[in-house]
């Protein structure tokens, strides 16, 4: 187990053996050996250059596509706050921190007069999360937006990268994957690029974006974001739809009926019950459809 004394002096915050489940939508998960808060990039490039390498490091956001298990995290769960989580608008351009809610993206673009970054008010987390997943939602995703992102290294690197780097694919980013084997990347923000258009008409697709989630989501349950990602073809709800999977229970842990690619919280679930639920899930889609769902939300952790 990792403690405070294993690590170099920082000027942020940080806190030994904290819940994780209280950094989660889902509102499961064990603690982690440590939570680290940042004070700045400064704060932030330091630490990562003086910690040893063979001290793991992850980055978490607000937690909403996240599903950590009941073990808890073993090493330095690094949690950007609000020095990460500043927009700005630069005429076509929308800087955000990789702390920014996308909504707060979203609301940003919407009030300078900017059109293509109202998808943003559908995806729930932060940017952070979207540049490591390409998130996207109603037709629109991070890939055909976003122009430059930044972040460090695990050895307290500085990069950007142009769109193209990036690698994206569905739910996906290719940098990412790269750099999980030298001990990860953290995204500490990015610029998008928006259109000239009047902020009414944006404002007015935002709210009917807002209009069909809440009509067609469990947004006031305990849950995250989708839990599989789309398989080529196919849309994961219906094929869980199709077993039977719709209202499915695991303890505590329940298949959304409004919407069944999301899983609920019912109050008590464990990290284990929603995983199992999800396991159940895609085994009878496997079984009876022969196509593999693939996790959309990310499970970290130990058992």
């Amino acid at each position: 187990m990792i403690t405070k004394a294993d690590l170099p002096p920082v000027r942020g915050r940080i806190m030994e053996r904290a819940q994780m489940a209280a950094f989660t939508w889902f509102r499961v998960g064990g603690p982690a050996d440590i939570i680290f808060m940042p004070a700045d990039n400064d704060d932030l490039a330091a630490f990562l250059k003086a910690t040893p390498r063979d001290i793991p490091v992850m980055p978490v956001g607000v937690g909403s596509n996240l599903l950590v298990r009941d073990g808890g995290v073993r090493g330095v769960v690094i949690r950007l706050g609000k020095p990460f989580a500043e927009v700005d608008v630069d005429w076509i351009n929308v800087h955000a921190g990789a702390a920014a809610l996308d909504l707060s993206v979203a609301k940003a673009a919407q009030a300078a007069g900017l059109m293509g970054l109202e998808f943003y008010s559908g995806v729930p987390g932060t940017i952070g999360g979207a540049l490591t997943m390409n998130a996207g939602a109603y037709g629109r995703e991070t890939c055909d937006v976003m122009i430059e992102a930044t972040g460090y290294d695990r050895d307290g690197n500085f990069h950007h990268f142009t769109n193209e780097e990036m690698d994206f694919s569905y739910r996906h980013c290719g940098l990412a994957d790269k750099f999980s084997s030298e001990g990860g990347f953290i995204f500490t923000g990015a610029i998008f690029r928006g259109a000239v258009d009047d902020p009414d008409a944006v404002a007015a697709r935002m709210d009917e974006i807002r209009t069909r989630r809440e009509s067609s989501q469990p947004i006031r349950e305990r849950t995250g974001g989708s839990t599989f990602a789309n398989p080529p073809g196919h849309k994961s709800w219906q094929l869980i739809d199709s077993i039977g999977g719709r209202g499915r229970i695991v303890g505590d842990a329940q298949v959304s009926e409004q919407h069944c690619n999301f899983l609920i919280n019912k109050g008590n679930a464990t990290a284990a019950d929603l995983e199992q639920l999800g396991e159940s899930v895609r085994n009878d889609v496997r079984r009876m459809h022969d196509i593999d769902l693939r996790w959309e939300i990310r499970r970290v952790g130990e058992a």
